[in-house]
């Protein structure tokens, strides 16, 4: 794939995110994919194998009452890696999450077969998924 279609991939994943299609994410990562989450909170860490990342993405939704909003603000093609900048935000529990981030994204065969999550402010992020 190249730089457009890689971008093209990612745009994808978000929309089936922002719209909580698991069937359609599941299609995009390849089954041995890796993702990084930054932070030290109870979801950071590393999720290996596609299954232990949607069910990843599944807790976030979870965890926002299911009304975690991200809006993705430019994506950055390459042809191995693709880099989304993003806005997070949610409520829970009287908690508010705004915050920016990127997640860098590694393609190969049309598959996304690892990510890595950054965000503005870990500690603030840790402590809402807490």
């Amino acid at each position: 794939m190249g730089t457009q279609e890689n971008v093209e991939l990612v745009r994808r994943g978000y929309e089936a995110f922002n719209a909580g299609d698991m069937a359609t994410l599941g299609e995009m990562f390849a089954e041995d994919a890796v993702w990084h989450v930054a932070g030290d909170g109870v979801l950071s860490g590393k999720k290996e194998g596609r299954d232990a990342i949607l069910a990843y993405f599944g807790e976030l939704g979870t965890r926002s009452g299911g009304n975690l909003k991200v809006t993705v603000e430019e994506i950055i093609g390459g042809e191995t890696n693709t880099v989304a900048v993003q806005n997070n935000r949610a409520e829970n529990g009287g908690r508010a999450l705004d915050q920016d981030g990127a997640i860098a994204f590694r393609v190969a065969d049309g598959k996304i077969t690892e990510g890595r999550e950054f965000f503005q402010d870990t500690a603030k992020g840790d402590a809402f998924w807490a």
